[in-house]
């Protein structure tokens, strides 16, 4: 027995244990790792590649419905702008049904005056030289001048 614990207490035998032990710890983490990291890793790809799949489905619709979103955005606006136009035009409808405002038109844009008044032209003093337009449009058709004196009376109602 004295010779097993003096065989016990020597430095070769302690190392050898510690080595032995040290061992057995390493190899058991390794094992637990190496379980543990496969069964993780198939584990993290299968949903790596689940998720991939699942972008890839949506990518596509998710596009389509974001720029339809927008083309909805756009044809409300424009929509919007139509509908206000549309006030715009029932209201000058409106005013050109009442007599006092189309006799105050035609007075203001055709120079009309009532029998028995004196009508009188301004001319400003800068609007004595003629500019190149007004020298071609000497130069036109009478009928070319009166439709662009139409297309101007529009223009300044809108």
């Amino acid at each position: 027995m004295a010779v097993k614990d003096r065989d016990r207490f020597s430095t070769a035998t302690r190392l050898r244990l510690l080595g032995e032990q040290t061992a057995a710890r390493v190899y058991r983490s390794q094992t637990k790792r190496q379980a543990r990291r496969s069964r993780l890793t198939g584990r993290a790809a299968l949903l790596a590649l689940v998720l991939c799949s699942i972008i890839v489905a949506l990518a596509y619709p998710m596009r389509q419905y974001v720029s339809q979103r927008a083309q909805i955005s756009d044809l409300q606006r424009q929509q919007e702008q139509a509908r206000e136009r549309v006030e715009q035009l029932r209201d000058l409808k409106a005013r050109w049904q009442d007599d006092a405002y189309a006799e105050q038109q035609i007075r203001r844009r055709l120079h009309y005056v009532m029998p028995g008044e004196t009508g009188y032209v301004i001319v400003e003093p800068g609007a004595a030289r003629q500019s190149r337009a007004d020298l071609r449009a000497a130069q036109r058709p009478w009928y070319a001048n009166v439709w662009d004196g139409i297309d101007k009376s529009d223009a300044s109602d809108q």
